[in-house]
């Protein structure tokens, strides 16, 4: 539902749905810190099921819009 740029901004958008009732996972925080020497990028991603993905969007949409 969400690709960040690093652990923090995942963490802030699950908590955030976490509030809302809206229960996920934080997939590829440990792949932040680098592969091969070069930084990765948007590898880190909040998960929520499939009938909760829509709801999600627009709390991210809203909480993006403010």
């Amino acid at each position: 539902v969400y690709e960040a740029s690093n652990s923090l901004d995942a963490y802030m958008i699950f908590n955030l749905l976490t509030q809302e009732g809206i229960h996920g996972r934080v997939d590829g925080e440990h792949l932040v810190g680098g592969i091969g020497g070069i930084q990765a990028i948007n590898l880190v991603r909040v998960m929520v099921q499939d009938e909760d993905f829509d709801r999600a969007r627009e709390i991210i949409r809203e909480w993006e819009a403010s």
